[in-house]
């Protein structure tokens, strides 16, 4: 933030994992199009692109507890537009936080997220076959990493994704390959899946589960879950909301784990 820290202060020593599920949650916040759940409040993106000519925005606090640390986003801001039908691009921006035991906390512009989605499958309403989707993303390096704010390189997400719906019930997921070429860091594998159900006509709810692999030698992959969903206030908006934890590693990665948003279709 206002001053560079010296290399021996806890915020320079905090392990990079600390930063790297902090990326891997951002990964998963992709919007979805009119009235569907997916993506936010979720780490597990879906292939349903906004449609065409629509903007669909999603503002939103979110963070991560860890031993010592308490890290995330408030506010971010995610925008999504329907560029042609089945294809959409979008950008993701926000304010990051790091707090460390014993340490003051930090805040300023965290990692900028840029992407596209295309659908190439479309979903066989009347049978079995799915919708899917390529979903490239790239993270830029715009937060001081020396601070917990940002990853500290870029990275690719190079995910596919699949989702179907039956009744009241939609399940989706899917998951890629981060190309993570700075130096002392390796690619790694991402996905997750996610189950959701209609409770009436303006509440969905479900959980999932999510993977990250390790992006060096020394930090620990990590599994987790969230349970949460949406309710919706008028047709083009509602709220979203999902807490969680991780299932491994847990004191280094995820403690407790969280989010809520408000998205609005316009």
């Amino acid at each position: 933030m206002s001053s560079t820290r010296h290399p021996e202060s806890a915020a320079y020593r905090a392990p990079y994992h600390a930063r790297f599920v902090k990326a891997a949650l951002a990964f998963g916040a992709c919007l979805v199009c009119h009235g569907a759940l997916a993506g936010p409040p979720f780490v597990t993106d879906d292939p349903e692109p906004v449609e065409r000519g629509h903007f669909e925005i999603d503002a939103a606090a979110s963070g991560t507890v860890r031993a010592g640390s308490h890290s995330g986003t408030l506010p971010g801001l995610e925008i999504n537009y329907g560029l042609v039908e089945n294809l959409q691009i979008n950008a993701t921006v926000g304010m990051a936080f790091m707090h460390e035991t014993g340490d003051r906390t930090h805040y300023g512009f965290g990692d900028t997220e840029l992407g596209a989605k295309y659908r190439f499958i479309t979903e066989d309403e009347a049978g079995w076959r799915p919708q899917v989707a390529f979903a490239p993303r790239v993270t830029l390096p715009s937060g001081n990493d020396h601070l917990g704010l940002g990853d500290g390189h870029a990275h690719v997400l190079l995910p596919l994704w699949t989702q179907k719906t039956i009744g009241d019930w939609t399940t989706f997921g899917g998951g890629g390959y981060v190309v993570n070429r700075r130096a002392g860091r390796k690619g790694y594998w991402t996905g997750g899946w996610a189950v959701l159900r209609k409770f009436g006509e303006r509440l969905q709810l479900g959980g999932e589960v999510f993977y990250t692999g390790a992006a060096t030698n020394d930090d620990p992959s990590a599994i987790g879950f969230n349970l949460g969903g949406t309710y919706g206030l008028t047709e083009h908006d509602r709220i979203l909301f999902s807490a969680g934890r991780g299932l491994t590693h847990v004191s280094d990665t995820d403690r407790f784990s969280y989010y809520v948003g408000y998205q609005l279709d316009l």
